[in-house]
């Protein structure tokens, strides 16, 4: 196709582009009489901010970088901690440390937080609790969510109920894990927490009840967005394995 086509099409999908979103129409006369340097500049100025601004830009961009730099966030966040040694220094620290896999690096950081004014702070004990059950230890786990409940009450995370849930059934207290799994699975914003109480459900032996938890879960993405089935589409697809789909 001669280069010529090529960019009088370029130049209608931008002209196109301005009317659709509605941006200034002094851009259209750009684009009309100065087909390169007015593609260029509208790209620059008005489309690529844009495309930077949203989530999957940020979370390519981020995987790009990371890909080419894997350790760039951990060696960023070690240094900021020994900087700075503030409670949000630490918690991304060892966020950083259990996302590689260095379980025991990450409860040694989150613990190394817990002193004086911040002893329990809430985000490193959840963030110790997180890294306490991925290791392994279920009992510590919990104990480490008992003290972030206990020394304060008006703190809520869904992601540390569910956790909490989880602890008590890896502990092997059941009656309680059932309480908590069904507590969450009422508000908890995704499909995980109904997921695994399905299959705590079917743990226990109450199969008609985990197939109809799995039903639920299905019949409720039928009805959400696609954005929403794509970000759940890790537990949609569980939910139909559970049900032998």
């Amino acid at each position: 196709m001669p280069i010529f086509i090529v960019s009088l099409l370029i130049q209608i999908a931008l002209v196109v582009h301005v009317i659709k979103t509605g941006r200034n129409f002094l851009w259209i006369w750009a684009l009309m009489l100065l087909p390169v340097a007015g593609a260029l500049a509208y790209v620059f100025v008005e489309i690529l901010p844009e495309l930077l601004r949203s989530r999957t830009a940020r979370t390519a961009f981020r995987g790009a970088r990371r890909a080419i730099d894997p350790n760039r966030d951990l060696r960023h966040a070690s240094v900021t901690a020994s900087v700075t040694d503030t409670v949000a220094a630490k918690a991304r620290l060892g966020a950083e440390l259990a996302l590689r896999g260095d379980y025991a690096g990450a409860i040694e950081t989150y613990r190394s937080g817990l002193r004086g004014l911040y002893v329990f702070d809430p985000t490193l004990l959840l963030g110790l609790a997180e890294a306490q059950f991925a290791s392994g230890d279920a009992a510590g786990a919990r104990a480490s969510l008992d003290a972030l409940i206990t020394h304060n009450p008006d703190f809520k995370s869904s992601d540390g109920h569910l956790l909490y849930a989880r602890a008590l059934d890896a502990e092997g207290n059941l009656p309680k894990a059932e309480s908590e799994y069904r507590a969450i699975a009422a508000y908890y914003p995704g499909a995980e927490a109904k997921v695994r109480l399905a299959q705590f459900l079917r743990k226990i032996g109450k199969n008609a009840e985990a197939a109809a938890t799995l039903e639920e879960v299905l019949k409720i993405a039928e009805l959400a967005p696609r954005h929403v089935r794509r970000a759940q589409a890790e537990w949609l697809a569980l939910a139909r394995h559970e049900l032998g789909r």
